[in-house]
């Protein structure tokens, strides 16, 4: 686990775009593409405008980049919710990706539905070996969830690597989410986190005492990648100096 604090907001999505195209141009030499899952939120966003921006635009080879969605709220495509709707307008659109490239969930059906659906989807792509992402995005609630894995939902206790449907309480709504044991099988996953307001949660996760169903991504633990965590000062303000080291 790779821990990278930055002075500033700004430098701390600098160093996650380099370490995207870093990750794009690597697989894309291994594998002929590379296969990305995005995560949701006004942090990514952040992101994703910084890649389609002209510093970092022609740095990857987006022909041949494929992306999924680690998590989506159940909403349509066309809702200023759905973070389709948000990469689309941030990064896919601007850069120019083919639909063939994008694979997000079906809102349209019921949500177990479109969670069945989208694994399968998954599987697909990979198959026949194990879906395996080159890169897993995340980000951190101040609650301690990441993708749609909330605290005292049944995914929590998932233990089969595909995309569940779970009704969130605290939102009101179906979310649709990789379990963890999807996310673990990525050869990198990422986190993405800044601001004071995630300083207690990502102190909780990464020094409290182990406890899953209270602090849930606690659960991200590739079992064969690697996992960096992209942090500004203020998130990292609650860490002990042991393990808060900036780059």
């Amino acid at each position: 686990m790779s821990l990278h604090i930055h002075p500033t907001t700004e430098t701390t999505l600098h160093a996650l775009a380099g370490y995207f195209v870093a990750r794009a141009t690597e697989a894309i030499a291994a594998r002929g593409r590379f296969a990305v899952a995005l995560s949701g939120g006004s942090s990514p966003k952040k992101l994703y405008e910084l890649l389609a921006s002209p510093a970092y635009r022609n740095q990857v080879a987006w022909s041949q980049v494929y992306f999924f969605f680690g998590d989506e709220r159940n909403v349509p495509q066309s809702d200023p919710q759905s973070n389709y709707l948000m990469a689309k307008t941030a990064l896919l659109a601007p850069v120019g990706i083919a639909d063939a490239q994008v694979f997000a969930p079906n809102t349209d059906l019921p949500p177990p539905d479109a969670a069945a659906a989208y694994t399968k989807e998954v599987n697909d792509f990979f198959g026949p070996k194990p879906a395996r992402f080159d890169l897993v995005l995340l980000g951190l609630g101040d609650n301690s969830h990441t993708a749609s894995l909330f605290p005292h939902t049944e995914v929590l206790r998932a233990t089969t690597a595909e995309v569940q449907a779970v009704f969130v309480p605290e939102v009101d709504m179906y979310r649709l989410t990789f379990t963890a044991p999807l996310i673990n099988q990525a050869r990198a996953v990422a986190f993405l986190v800044f601001g004071a307001d995630k300083a207690a949660a990502v102190r909780r996760v990464r020094q409290g005492a182990r406890n899953a169903e209270e602090f849930p991504a606690q659960l991200v633990a590739p079992s064969a990648g690697e996992q960096h965590w992209f942090l500004d000062e203020a998130a990292a303000g609650q860490l002990s100096n042991s393990n808060a080291q900036p780059d």
